[in-house]
């Protein structure tokens, strides 16, 4: 199908290839992007980007023995497709397929885990100090987003990095992106040299001025300095410098030519060397090119929204109409003011609506400041990003028992994007928080009320809400204040109680007719609130059936269940029988979200079978004074 990606089988290939070969071999590969994303979904204009850099650092570097370390991983696409999983690619984010991010267990050329911002550098420095700690000589090579500088963990590393000296190379891929436009005064500071065309010529005319003067220590010493002086009026680059690293560029980040120089330069070196790489996201794809932030993630060709809102949107349309009647409402964004629909609205109140970039620690922390004044924040961040500001959540805003809500996006099984981005942990770290109020609505409608109500606590509350579409039901134009802590029966039963809380509570539902087929009468039981529980109405069901499920799209170590648990150890039931259905002890791979909830039973077909089972087995063994089965 393709002349030359076709015979490429290991970065050695590459190597072999002439100019020419090299400018079809990015063309094919922008080709087979295109096709293969728009089909299977994923991150399009990000590996767009990185083509011509890819295939530079696979003709300069030698992997697996020397080190590739992608930030995020998101755009390691090219990677992949030329270190020996050209013929698996069509599996990309397929359950047991290709991941979308480097992955250790897939391959050598993958050196780190990767799927969250900023980790580059300080996984690259720790390869380069065994490097050195056993003499080894081989490279190892950072590959770190402008976004990434967003984040605070980025500059705890180069900072330790500059500070050791190590031989360590950092190549800067600047975009002016992460997924939107890049936020903060560091971006600010590159735009000035994206957009200065004139600084190679500045630089060529300032030296051969300086070389036409004459000489001696003292001269030099000040042509130096003049010459520093000239480089950061022009480009102002010179804190990479300043915390110890060799600067080289700007670099044309789609002429390999100049990569490849610059590539070998910094190989070169002793010391830390940071390369600095101008490239456009979407380059070669005009769709993409002309938006980028529409193209970063692509949805699977079979996905169709349909006129069904996404919980993300009634998450915005909700937030809008409660920013337009309370002026005390901000929102904080982590750099997902577009995955959490929030963009439409930054353009409407662009002074209440903050992206703070990839800073979840920061974004917690400054909800606290709010709150602490008197306004109301609201975090909205996806699930798995939230994790890395547990200790903001516990200290900052727990402890002090501010009133800052969390909107977590993307809660429970997110599909595609696998191990790293699976928000299955929030209710345990959540759960364990003084202070913190969890919740999870069942509907939008419910997502509305959860969130009208949050506005009058004074606790912080986290409400979590799935990636996708509602359920369907038309939402209500009157928002409603629901009671902290209180559970609600939809349907009555006699034989079994099933306890669902969030995006198992429909599944459960459904999951009660197929179990009327079969002649069992299922009580269902929307938990709403998985802190505080619903004590007095888990009691009294629990006490009346004997009989129960507890079903969460969460793990089951510390989760929802877990806590419904000590609430009936506490009781000391003597003859009640639970079955909790969730996630084990395992991180979820990637899949179709439909497909994965499947697999741990957490559709409706499997809550019903799982229910059916474990009745039946209830009847012919009734073992013990308390028994607990856990998937």
């Amino acid at each position: 199908m393709f002349k030359i990606l076709d015979k490429i089988d290991a970065p050695g290939d590459v190597k072999r290839l002439n100019q020419d070969e090299l400018g079809e071999l990015c063309s094919e590969l922008r080709e087979l992007l295109v096709s293969r994303v728009s089909e299977n979904g994923g991150h399009l204009a990000s590996n767009l980007g990185a083509v011509e850099l890819t295939v530079a650092l696979h003709r300069v570097f030698d992997s697996p023995k020397d080190k590739i370390i992608w930030d995020v991983g998101h755009q390691s696409y090219v990677h992949k497709l030329l270190t020996g999983r050209r013929e698996q690619f069509p599996s990309l984010r397929q359950y047991q397929g290709l991941s979308g991010f480097p992955d250790r267990d897939e391959s050598p050329h993958d050196a780190f885990n990767t799927g969250h911002g900023g980790t580059s550098i300080s996984a690259a420095l720790g390869m380069a100090l065994t490097r050195d700690l056993t003499g080894g000589n081989h490279h190892v090579v950072a590959v770190i987003g402008d976004g990434c500088l967003t984040c605070g963990m980025t500059y705890e590393a180069l900072n330790h990095a500059g500070h050791l000296g190590t031989r360590l190379i950092v190549v800067l891929n600047d975009n002016g992106m992460s997924i939107s436009p890049t936020v903060g005064a560091i971006a600010r500071r590159l735009n000035v040299v994206r957009t200065t065309h004139g600084y190679v010529q500045a630089k060529k005319q300032t030296s051969r001025f300086l070389s036409l003067l004459p000489g001696g220590k003292k001269m030099q010493w000040a042509l130096r300095r003049l010459k520093e002086g000239v480089k950061a009026v022009v480009m102002p680059t010179m804190m990479w410098e300043q915390l110890g690293f060799t600067y080289l560029g700007p670099i044309d980040g789609h002429n390999i030519a100049e990569l490849e120089t610059a590539l070998t330069q910094a190989r070169n070196y002793h010391k830390p060397v940071i390369v600095h790489v101008i490239t456009k996201k979407g380059k070669g794809y005009k769709p993409a090119e002309d938006n980028p932030t529409r193209f970063h993630g692509v949805s699977p060709k079979s996905e169709h929204s349909g006129a069904i809102l996404t919980y993300s949107q009634i998450f915005a349309r909700t937030v809008g109409g409660l920013l337009r009647d309370n002026p005390r409402l901000v929102v904080i964004s982590a750099a997902m003011v577009e995955g959490n629909s929030l963009s439409s609205l930054a353009k409407k109140f662009p002074r209440r609506i903050y992206d703070v970039g990839i800073s979840e620690q920061h974004a917690v922390t400054l909800a606290a400041g709010l709150a602490s004044q008197g306004f109301i924040p609201i975090v909205a961040i996806y699930s798995t990003f939230l994790q890395r500001a547990f200790d903001q959540v516990l200290h900052d805003v727990c402890l002090p028992d501010l009133p800052v809500i969390f909107a977590l996006d993307r809660s429970g099984i997110v599909g595609e994007d696998g191990k790293t981005h699976q928000g299955i942990f929030d209710l345990s770290y959540l759960n364990l928080m003084p202070n913190m109020i969890v919740c999870a609505p069942k509907d939008g409608n419910e997502l509305q009320d959860l969130l009208y109500t949050a506005l009058n606590t004074d606790h912080p509350l986290a409400i979590r809400y799935p990636r996708g579409r509602g359920v369907g039901i038309p939402l209500a134009t009157e928002l409603h204040q629901l009671p902290i802590g209180k559970a609600e029966v939809i349907k009555r039963g006699e034989d079994i109680v099933v306890i669902g809380i969030g995006s198992t509570v429909m599944p459960s539902l459904e999951a009660a007719k197929h179990l009327a087929l079969r002649g069992i009468e299922a009580m269902v039981i929307n938990a709403r609130f998985a802190k505080p529980l619903d004590t007095e109405l888990i009691m009294d069901v629990v006490n009346h059936t004997k009989r129960v499920v507890i079903v969460e799209e969460n793990v089951l170590s510390g989760g929802f269940g877990s806590a419904v648990l000590e609430l009936l150890g506490k009781a000391e039931f003597s003859d009640v029988k639970v079955k909790r259905l969730g996630i084990p002890d395992e991180f979820v791979t990637h899949g179709n979200q439909d497909f994965l909830r499947s697999i741990y039973h957490l559709d409706a077909p499997g809550i019903a079978k799982e229910c059916a089972d474990f009745l039946a087995n209830v009847q012919v063994k009734a073992e013990g004074d308390f028994h607990t089965t856990i998937l």
